[in-house]
């Protein structure tokens, strides 16, 4: 039995439809079988609380009087993008003050940062706001110095190129003489430690893992409001490995995602500093996968043993491109405290939050069973499996002095 997305928000509207996290689907399936669950569920919904450093916000803070063409903008120090417009910005997530120390004294700690301004502008803070410019006849002025919160602002919007991605690599240090600082957190020389960031079970695109149901237009709770995906996000790479049910066995698809900032909230969107490496974004998505057909209730019913993780070098054959995996391991695996890498015993710990994860989950299953919260049914699909579509590296090319 085929549903339709309008059929599903009637149910919705009408207070009727039934709605289940993609961990309490896993049970229904195996209870009951694939089939009657399609029949009976309508909306699962997902969640991932982790750091997505691909992440930022396009601010309009209002013309000055007499009005002003921002040359340069910061934030608390930290420097906003102004290269579009008269007073439009774009402030990343990974971008800190310029006289932070960074790495001169390493490891450093990177304290502050694009990340951490959001956060203070979404928890209603007044921020330090510093431009200069040029000046011109129709923007003559040059200068300006005030606080500014995001109430002052005309629009604010969380746009994040690249989040949410399909899968990811699990990080080890095969160094056998230091620790190294990297976007995966610290990681202890031979083989003290594996870091992983994946809510798993519950992540958006592993319940999803050939985007039969996410694309352009897909409703999503994005840092504690209503978001939208907006394209497939940078470095989006569908033709990957696979398990025989379609997940990804290494770092797959990726979501651009863009919502309302002045409708988030703090404790979905944390400024994040990784010691050594640099400031981030800790960002709360949920995406919510209607039930369709039976194709789509079983792969909402994924469990965290049916997906599998790549144990990768970050000591050398990460940072250099060279040499591949040295392991897989499952997501029990990696949630049970330990795992075997060479034949030795290794303690793991998630950057992203599974508790959080599952809060996002039962969050956005109760806007949608108060009827709040209406499934956006995608414009257009995103490249997959047999698509075509290729993830390519930089082709560097000599550049010649010209005479």
């Amino acid at each position: 039995m085929a549903k339709t997305y309008a059929e599903i928000n009637e149910k919705i509207r009408n207070g009727k439809a039934v709605v289940v996290t993609a961990e309490e689907i896993i049970s229904i399936v195996e209870e009951k079988g694939a089939a009657q669950a399609a029949e009976e569920v309508d909306v699962v919904t997902t969640g991932t609380f982790g750091p997505m450093c691909s992440s930022g916000a396009m601010l309009n803070v209002g013309h000055t009087k007499p009005r002003m063409k921002f040359q340069k903008a910061s934030f608390n120090g930290v420097s906003a993008y102004s290269g579009l417009a008269a007073v439009d910005l774009y402030i990343g997530a990974s971008e800190v003050p310029e006289e932070d120390p960074l790495n001169k004294v390493f490891p450093g700690e990177f304290r502050y940062g694009g990340g951490h301004v959001i956060h203070d502008l979404v928890a209603g803070k007044d921020v330090r706001f510093e431009a200069t410019a040029y000046g011109t006849d129709c923007y003559p002025r040059k200068k300006l110095d005030t606080w500014i919160n995001l109430a002052d602002m005309n629009e604010a919007v969380l746009l994040n190129p690249r989040n949410c991605y399909q899968n990811y690599n699990v990080a080890v240090n095969l160094n056998e003489e230091r620790a190294i600082y990297t976007y995966m957190g610290v990681l202890k020389p031979s083989l003290g430690n594996a870091n992983y960031c994946s809510a798993g079970q519950l992540s958006p695109l592993l319940n999803d893992p050939l985007f039969k149901t996410i694309g352009l237009g897909t409703r999503i709770f994005l840092g504690g409001g209503e978001g939208y995906v907006y394209w497939y996000g940078t470095q989006h790479n569908p033709e990957v490995p696979r398990t025989d049910a379609g997940v990804p066995k290494v770092p797959a698809g990726t979501l651009a995602l863009m919502g309302d900032l002045k409708q988030m909230k703090p404790e979905w969107l944390i400024g994040t500093s990784f010691q050594g490496y640099g400031a981030t974004l800790t960002v709360g998505v949920g995406i919510p996968i209607p039930i369709l057909n039976e194709e789509i209730v079983k792969y909402t019913a994924v469990r965290d043993e049916d997906i599998v993780a790549a144990v990768v070098d970050y000591s050398s054959s990460y940072p250099n491109l060279a040499g591949g995996p040295i392991g897989e391991v499952n997501y029990k695996e990696l949630k049970s405290g330990t795992i075997t890498v060479n034949g030795r015993e290794v303690p793991t710990s998630p950057l992203s939050s599974y508790p959080k994860a599952r809060q996002i989950a039962q969050t956005l299953k109760e806007w949608i069973q108060k009827g709040e919260f209406l499934l956006g049914e995608p414009v257009k699909m995103f490249p997959s499996v047999g698509s075509g579509y290729k993830f390519k590296l930089l082709n560097e090319r000599p550049v010649k002095d010209v005479d």
